[in-house]
């Protein structure tokens, strides 16, 4: 069978955030999938197979970690639409089944793909005691962002501190389901971007995420609320580096990047 590294939220290979995408028949056994993603050692690799016509989506959809299977994942599904497109195997948008509901994907007219996610519900909450030592910097703020997304977003005091993090990852682990957001506000919003993040994943064996879908649609309802806007721009200052093109919608955000195939090849395990 087929499989792609594609590199997510980016235009240019090498940056953005990479996955994993197999288009299947059927799911094979989860221990396989697993192996798999183990194996491609990327954030997250996606596995999708084409639903009967007539149903409420087009393709379901699963992503694994190398150590676990996840309910939600941005970037690999704007992989997953690219490679369906790129490849005329499905025109036009496409829905997928998935953990966390119907996602939909709709291509751009400029290359870009637009993903449809649930906005994560925050509730404010103290500010764990020991987030400060383990992530090397003092929060202001601290919110959950409920089940599916899993994770702790923290504010930080400014963009520089949010570059300089040099986390205890290990330390980490111990404060949300899946890992800490660290965001600030851009220090000028002239370069193109409104607000910056750095994502920290310990818990599903990733310890920086590069570019994190998920995590812009707790992102998206923070900084919209704050900067009193809808439609924002959001950096995730990873090695990798990538933007995110956010628009709230209420109970859903909208999710906008470009995406570019890497490496195809033939999986004979």
């Amino acid at each position: 069978m087929r499989i792609r590294i594609v590199d997510a939220f980016t235009q240019r290979p090498f940056s953005g955030n990479p996955a994993g995408v197999l288009l299947l028949d059927a799911f094979p056994d989860d221990a396989w999938m697993q192996n798999v993603a183990m194996e491609v050692n990327h954030a997250e690799t996606a596995f999708a197979h084409r639903l009967p016509d007539g149903g409420g989506a087009d393709w379901a959809l699963r992503w694994f970690t190398p150590a676990t299977e996840v309910d939600m994942c941005g970037h690999a599904t704007l992989a997953t639409a690219h490679v369906l497109h790129s490849t005329g195997t499905h025109e036009g948008p496409v829905r997928f089944a998935t953990r966390s509901g119907v996602l939909i994907a709709t291509p751009g007219a400029d290359g870009s793909i637009t993903l449809d996610f649930p906005t994560a519900p925050l509730t404010e909450v103290d500010v764990p005691e020991g987030v400060a030592e383990a992530l090397g910097a003092e929060p202001r703020t601290a919110f959950d962002t409920g089940p599916h997304v899993g994770d702790l977003v923290v504010e930080l005091a400014d963009e520089k501190t949010v570059h300089a993090l040099r986390p205890d990852h290990k330390a980490l682990a111990a404060y949300s389901r899946r890992g800490i957001i660290a965001t600030a506000r851009a220090e000028d919003p002239t370069r193109g971007y409104d607000f910056v993040s750095r994502c920290f994943f310990p818990n599903v064996g990733i310890d920086e995420d590069p570019v994190t879908g998920s995590a812009h649609t707790a992102l998206a309802p923070y900084w919209s609320e704050r900067l009193g806007r809808p439609d924002l721009t959001g950096l995730q200052a990873s090695p990798r580096a990538g933007r995110v093109r956010t628009t709230l919608r209420g109970d859903r955000t909208l999710l906008t990047g470009r995406a570019v195939t890497v490496i195809e090849g033939d999986l004979h395990a």
